[in-house]
């Protein structure tokens, strides 16, 4: 997880500083590729959308509160937006993110 600049936003897009999770493939991290696959992360939690967003308890990937990551809010960034690496999410947490990816864009 890194924070990201997403101004200026439009619309139902996040807007200000966020943190994000890439969700792209690791193919794409490893060469000089100038954007990158993300999911915002909010802190207005919903614990009823369970297939739009995936919930994260204080503390997890360094958190200081519970969020959501937004899956219905998939977008690409330029690179130069990505301010600083905050933390790592779990693995059943990443098997999650990419479950709901699967299902929201019928992947399946």
């Amino acid at each position: 997880m890194t924070t990201a600049d997403l101004i200026p936003q439009i619309g139902t897009e996040p807007r200000m500083i966020w943190s994000v999770v890439a969700i792209q493939t690791n193919l794409l991290n490893k060469i000089p590729h100038p954007s990158t696959i993300v999911c915002p992360i909010t802190t207005n939690v919903q614990a009823k959308a369970e297939i739009l967003r995936v919930h994260l308890n204080k503390g997890v990937a360094n958190l200081n509160q519970p969020c959501d990551i937004m899956i219905d809010q998939i977008r690409t960034i330029d690179n130069k937006r990505l301010t600083r690496k905050i933390g790592t999410l779990p693995d059943e947490l990443i098997e999650k993110v990419m479950e709901n990816i699967r299902i929201v864009l019928a992947l399946e």
